[in-house]
């Protein structure tokens, strides 16, 4: 059966709107899940559920070990990202083009609070963090089929803007059951805010194009956390933590159909359960050795384990699978005030090869990242510290595929790399813990 050209152009514009979704810089090299918090905890590249160095990356990763800091602590971050993104594209017919995201640098702050009960097992923790997310801004193009305007004026998406920004705020107990045993753990309140232009995630106007979802506000969400640490006589430290899903209420986006009449629509997803386990050892002299190996289960996740179009043209979710990550880190403590810091983290690529269209721009295609970093001891209650990171180029391709199958002579494919600059300071006070 043939198909009019305006049937055609919708079913380009429904295959490539998906792409808008990933087409962004990656917060993260764990799909969207950053791999940890704070120049200190970053430098180790996130390794800190069994070797426990800050508050920030104490109370990202594992509650449990701010029984383990030798005092009460405040926390300042701020992590600079610059991404860099380039998508491409080829369709028969229609041309071919390469258009790079004039995404700019994404400022990225964080904080924490350790107290300490003097005397006390209680050990009291807040921490502030943004956790995940993704951004990108294309141009509209002539001869990038992606970015050709949508029908009936093309077949593509047009320009393209989207942001996604997740940030959790965690109060946090934790209790010394023993002179090596703690537990921990407190729930998490999350904020959340998805702007996306075109809106990808909702079915189409009745002439094929998509409405803006600029019109939206901060959702919010809710989930829990737990861990356990266990420090040996010998150096070992063990941890273990659990992050439960994220529930986030439905995302509401104040849009308008191709007449300008307004329009309502709603976006729902969660954010995936996260299984953490990591050791650290402390039996070299001067040395912090740690390793955490992590699961994050998108493919149980609201949002993210669901694909394809829906009957209406819109996309169901991303299809993903879920993950193993690995965070390494090593300390150095080179003189009395200065330490320094190298981490490696690699995690496997949430999507299938079935999902390559559907994500084939997404920023989750990092996968391997360096860390270093060093804190400089201006006094007893004073450190400074900086870090740098680097996501290592990595690029995805495929044919983009319709509801009705992958067009003929199609070709589209992104590349992605990221580096960020981390400033911090940390501000000591009250007694040092004298059980650990």
């Amino acid at each position: 059966m043939s198909l009019h050209p305006p049937t055609l152009s919708r079913r380009w514009a429904l295959s490539l709107l998906v792409l808008a979704l990933g087409a962004g810089p990656a917060w993260a090299q764990a799909g969207i899940v950053l791999t940890g918090a704070g120049p200190i905890n970053r430098s180790m590249g996130g390794a800190s559920v069994g070797a426990p160095l800050d508050g920030t990356g104490a109370l990202y990763w594992n509650p449990a070990t701010i029984s383990a800091l030798p005092s009460s602590s405040l926390d300042f971050g701020l992590e600079l990202l610059y991404p860099q993104t380039r998508l491409s594209s080829s369709i028969s017919g229609l041309g071919a083009g390469s258009d790079r995201g004039d995404n700019g640098i994404f400022p990225l702050p964080t904080g924490a609070l350790v107290y300490k009960v003097e005397g006390e097992p209680w050990t009291f923790g807040l921490a502030a963090t943004p956790v995940g997310g993704f951004g990108v801004n294309y141009a509209a193009s002539n001869s990038n089929p992606v970015l050709t305007p949508q029908p009936p004026n093309g077949g593509g998406l047009g320009a393209i803007f989207t942001e996604l920004q997740v940030i959790q705020v965690a109060p946090s107990v934790a209790i010394q059951i023993t002179d090596q045993l703690s537990i921990g753990g407190g729930p998490i309140l999350d904020l959340v805010s998805l702007r996306a232009d075109p809106l990808f995630l909702t079915a189409p106007n009745a002439d094929g194009t998509y409405p803006s979802g600029t019109h939206s506000r901060v959702s919010w969400g809710a989930g829990f956390q737990l861990g356990v640490y266990y420090a040996l006589d010998d150096g070992w430290g063990l941890g273990a933590s659990f992050k439960s899903p994220q529930w986030f209420e439905d995302l509401r986006f104040l849009s308008t159909d191709q007449l300008g009449r307004p329009r309502t629509s709603t976006v729902n997803f969660d954010f995936p359960m996260i299984t953490s386990i990591g050791v650290g050892y402390s039996g070299f002299e001067r040395w912090l050795l740690a390793a955490d190996l992590r699961h994050i289960d998108y493919g149980n996740t609201n949002g993210f384990r669901q694909g394809g179009f829906d009957p209406q043209g819109a996309v169901r979710g991303l299809g993903w699978r879920s993950i193993f990550a690995v965070a390494l880190g090593a300390q150095y403590q080179w003189t009395d005030e200065i330490s320094v810091r190298a981490g490696y983290s690699y995690n496997q690529n949430p999507i299938a090869d079935s999902q390559s269209s559907f994500n084939v721009a997404s920023p989750t295609i990092l996968e391997h990242s360096l860390y270093l970093g060093a804190s400089y001891k201006v006094s007893d209650n004073l450190s400074l510290s900086v870090a740098y990171v680097h996501c290592f180029q990595n690029s995805v391709n495929g044919p983009l595929v319709t509801p009705f199958g992958a067009v003929p002579g199609s070709s589209v494919s992104s590349t992605t790399s990221a580096d960020s600059l981390l400033l911090g300071a940390t501000v000591r006070f009250g007694g040092k813990c004298s059980a650990n």
